[in-house]
């Protein structure tokens, strides 16, 4: 972040906030922790929740360890409301739950291959 270095908030950090448009402390007060976190995770950048408590720390001006727990938990709840609002990855299948299936001793393979397997005795016959 240009200017003031904020507390918490590495040379990472400040870049990964540079590249998402927030330079100065007071854009990220107007966006708020949870916006900027989420607008480091859209860039595609894989930030950690200690990022999110170092910019609530930050607008703070507290260290992250010491943003209360009520607080946390506060912003995990946003973070993940957010994130169920981001569209699935590109180019790939959104997650669908996993089912088994498992085929009864008396019912016949899905499908037939159609050829027979070649003798084991190695003739061409």
């Amino acid at each position: 972040m240009a200017g003031a270095k904020l507390r918490n908030i590495g040379p990472k950090s400040a870049a990964w906030l540079r590249q998402v448009g927030l330079r100065t402390r007071e854009d990220l007060a107007a966006v708020g922790a949870v916006e900027a976190y989420m607008r480091v995770k859209r860039a595609g950048f894989k930030p950690t929740l200690n990022l999110l408590y170092a910019l609530e720390g930050a607008l703070l001006d507290c260290h992250w360890q010491d943003v209360p727990e009520a607080r946390r938990h506060e912003l995990i709840l946003a973070v993940d409301a957010a994130t169920a609002q981001l569209p699935p990855p590109r180019y790939r299948p959104a997650a669908a739950p996993v089912t088994t299936t498992h085929a009864q001793p008396d019912e016949a393979p899905p499908f037939d291959i159609g050829f027979d397997a070649p003798d084991a005795s190695g003739d061409d016959d």
